[in-house]
């Protein structure tokens, strides 16, 4: 089976939530999962697709545990041309110009390396959705037969 890594940015938990509860998703799809709350950029290099699950803090930043992966990827510039991906971006628009920064931020640096979206990027909004995943789940769904992603 075909691996995916979701790599997940989190500062309370809610971005690692969605990585859980999604992950049924992909393996019915047959892929195997791994979920990666401490990513590095080997986790991306060699990957052929991986879903980025990550949520903003304070004014547009990357929560703690991802700030290292963004870190790596600057430093490293590595290319990313065989890299397609999947992006859900939590945040709270009460926060105007910052709403989903971190998400908007990674999708931006992850084009400038070469690789590439599929679909759209889910944009999840606390003021409007109390659960993230209420939100996660069916785009998943929905994304993974769009970009013909099943390989079971």
């Amino acid at each position: 089976m075909p691996q995916l890594n979701i790599l997940v940015g989190t500062m309370y938990g809610g971005a690692l939530d969605v990585a859980e509860q999604v992950k049924p998703l992909f393996e019915a799809a047959g892929y195997t999962v791994s979920i990666k709350e401490q990513p590095v950029v080997e986790d991306v290099k060699e990957q052929a697709l991986t879903l980025f699950c990550v949520s903003t803090t304070g004014s547009g930043d990357f929560p703690g545990n991802f700030v290292p992966f963004v870190r790596q990827l600057k430093d490293q510039s590595p290319a990313l041309t065989e890299l397609n991906y999947g992006l859900i971006a939590l945040g709270d628009s009460s926060y105007d110009d910052t709403f989903c920064g971190a998400g908007r931020s990674l999708d931006a640096m992850l084009e400038d390396l070469g690789a590439k979206r599929l679909g759209e990027r889910l944009e999840v909004d606390a003021m409007e959705t109390f659960m993230a995943d209420d939100a996660a789940l069916p785009w998943v769904e929905t994304w993974i037969d769009e970009q013909s992603l099943k390989v079971a």
